[in-house]
């Protein structure tokens, strides 16, 4: 169980050249999670903990980059970017990171922690040679990020399927961001089980066309990894009678009184529209849920509405290649952009 640890006020006229930045070590684990849960509201109970080993120190493309701000040798700030890596139409990779946990104690904040810490990273990921930095920053945060060389990529399109009438009354009713946590689910297999299964993946990854833009480089290793932290409830449902006759993967959340099922992916083989269509029908026919979400304009034609305004903002910074795709080239899901 991690506590929440109350942090002392410090002295307004400390300067802030005596802060030192560097990465992080094992030993700041409980400062770290502390400040995160202090500042964030996130409620102390163990899956915070999982949670932040799984997302940072279990993801099959690296470990991600992490610095913390110092202040009389307490932790003060903290900033993490995940590594990810995007397959281009002509096959080649770029690796990349996705700048994520950020925090500052309140008592620091206005001393140019968050600018400090991002920009380290940028500096170390850029002399690695990571080819990009990107993020879907909220409304209060995307400013600081284009002041510091994030470029707008553009709106993510986000597409709502309303499964009743009472269903359309309670989503709008629910203008409040979504749970964190997932409701569990029966429907279809748990993803960790259905991903456990190395040579159906990998049959199923053979049949999948070139990407037709941008898009994450997708592995047995990446999906395990991806839907396979429990506490999230990830869900899939074949569209045969196996993995490699094509699949979808889901969650279902709260957002207010409503019940969201979000479409995180939906894998088949050809990209068959047929076959997208007969795995979104199911989803839609069998989770108790009030509506369906999902990323992009793929699933528009089985009743999915574009919402205006509701999709998260792109951005991208450049760090080893400064090629930016335009926002119509990139070919991202809900699973590639969702803030886990």
């Amino acid at each position: 169980m991690i506590e929440r640890v109350p942090l002392e006020k410090k002295q307004e006229n400390s300067a802030e050249s005596d802060m030192e930045i560097r990465p992080v070590k094992a030993s700041d684990a409980d400062a770290v999670a502390a400040l995160l849960i202090s500042v964030m509201g996130w409620i102390p109970d163990d899956r915070i903990r999982a949670f932040l080993e799984w997302k940072h120190k279990e993801n099959p493309f690296g470990t991600s980059p992490e610095w913390v701000a110092l202040a009389n040798g307490e932790v003060v700030g903290y900033r993490a970017f995940l590594r990810w890596e995007f397959l281009l139409p002509n096959g080649e990779t770029r690796r990349a990171v996705r700048a994520v946990d950020t925090v500052t104690d309140p008592a620091w904040q206005g001393k140019g922690i968050f600018r400090r810490l991002t920009m380290t990273g940028v500096t170390a990921l850029t002399e690695k040679g990571v080819h990009w930095v990107f993020n879907t920053p909220n409304e209060q945060s995307r400013p600081g990020y284009l002041k510091m060389g994030w470029r707008d990529v553009g709106r993510l399109g986000v597409g709502v399927r309303f499964l009743s009438p009472l269903g359309v009354a309670r989503a709008l009713r629910a203008r409040v961001p979504a749970e964190k946590w997932s409701i569990p689910c029966e429907v279809g297999l748990v993803a960790q089980e259905a991903f456990a299964d190395t040579a159906g993946v990998e049959g199923l990854l053979e049949k999948l066309p070139p990407p037709r833009g941008v898009r994450t480089r997708i592995t047995p290793c990446f999906l395990s990894w991806r839907y396979g932290f429990d506490p999230l409830h990830y869900r899939v449902l074949y569209a045969g009678t196996s993995l490699e006759d094509g699949l979808v993967v889901f969650r279902v959340r709260r957002r207010g009184a409503a019940r969201e099922a979000v479409v995180l992916s939906v894998l088949v083989p050809g990209d068959d529209k047929k076959t997208r269509r007969t795995l979104l029908r199911r989803v839609a026919r069998e989770v108790e849920a009030d509506h369906l979400l999902c990323l992009g304009s793929r699933g528009l034609s089985e009743g999915f509405v574009l919402v205006p305004g509701l999709g998260p903002f792109f951005t991208w910074r450049a760090l080893a290649n400064d090629t930016m795709p335009s926002l119509p080239d990139w070919d991202l899901g809900m699973g590639d952009v969702e803030l886990f």
